[in-house]
């Protein structure tokens, strides 16, 4: 399916009136608009599992689900998965929505305040402890999912890459601490453990009609297309949260960073912030060319799921809600 109301992002005829704009002008993205058929089915089921879980009691988390639309997110970068993956998909992405709103909340208080929820959710995670809070129930919920559709060597690199995640937030939770000592590559460290892209990559395993062999896994251009899709994925979405982060005094966005180290405008900081991001993509598109004919068909979807996820996050940004300050503010400014 084409998205045939939306421009492609390196058209360079789009006229540049708002921050939103010049993203559009600006930033790289040679793959197309895709969504998943599946998507109403996801996006029921993400709100059915929400509510089994209790975590929509609370209003303000409903309105942030409805303001985020996880299951649009899911279908945007998992086009061709089954309805079963995608609906983990949807429930992992509404998830770490809500963990890491929360994680925010309570960290920018205090770091070691965090200690607790980040502590049961590696314990539900390493060592299959009984969670005592409803986000550790819904973890639990979510792990026993994807163990009855991942292979036990996929479950176990989910479980690994959701912990990784998981101590992300305690790194960022100190950072905003000290912003000042925040440079670009600090900021792109903290950034690749929490965005929580990775943990999706086993999911992408999942989909694939043969399970890919450890060599296809551990090679070393593959190693490097994960971290390339997981940066370029998450370093996306910044660019169009730049402003409401800007907004909530929040340090760990590549935009920002850039702001801070080079002292400029944000639309400055956007454009070289979008600058690495294409640099990014385009290694990615040329490494995945060389790799590509040398892979199973297994290994081959794989790295087509992967850039599912640079894809998706791209389109799903342009749309919405939550990203939408970024359409108020003059690129000139």
């Amino acid at each position: 399916m084409t998205h045939e109301g939306l421009p492609p992002a390196s058209h360079n005829g789009i006229h540049v009136g708002s921050l939103k704009e010049q993203i559009q002008a600006e930033l790289y993205m040679p793959f197309p608009f895709l969504s998943n058929p599946h998507e109403p089915e996801a996006l029921a089921g993400v709100e059915n599992w929400l509510r089994k879980c209790g975590l929509t009691d609370d209003p303000a988390v409903a309105a942030m689900i409805a303001y985020t639309r996880p299951a649009q997110l899911a279908s945007y970068t998992s086009p061709t998965v089954n309805a079963d993956i995608l609906r983990i998909v949807a429930n992992q992405i509404a998830y770490q929505f809500v963990f890491d709103d929360r994680a925010e909340d309570v960290g920018r208080r205090s770091p070691s305040r965090l200690l607790p929820m980040l502590s049961e959710s590696i314990a539900v995670l390493r060592d299959d402890r009984p969670p005592s809070t409803l986000l550790g129930a819904a973890l639990a919920d979510l792990h026993r999912q994807v163990r009855e559709h991942c292979t036990p060597a996929q479950s176990a690199r989910w479980a690994w890459y959701s912990r990784e995640y998981v101590h992300g937030l305690l790194y960022e939770a100190v950072a905003q601490t000290d912003p000042l000592r925040l440079g670009i590559r600090l900021c792109g460290s903290i950034r690749s453990l929490t965005a929580g892209v990775e943990p999706f990559h086993p999911l992408c395993e999942a989909a694939q009609p043969h399970e890919l062999t450890p060599a296809e896994l551990g090679h070393p251009a593959m190693r490097r297309l994960r971290r390339l899709s997981a940066d370029a994925a998450v370093w996306i979405p910044d660019l169009f949260s730049a402003v409401k982060e800007q907004r909530a005094g929040g340090v760990i966005n590549l935009a920002l960073a850039y702001r801070h180290d080079h002292r400029c405008s944000l639309p400055e900081a956007v454009t070289l912030a979008t600058r690495r991001i294409n640099d990014t993509i385009r290694e990615f598109e040329r490494l995945a060319g060389e790799t590509l004919p040398e892979l199973s068909p297994a290994g081959r979807g794989y790295v087509e799921c992967m850039a599912g996820w640079i894809r998706g996050c791209y389109y799903w940004s342009l749309g919405v809600p939550r990203y939408a300050d970024t359409a108020t503010v003059p690129a000139g400014q």
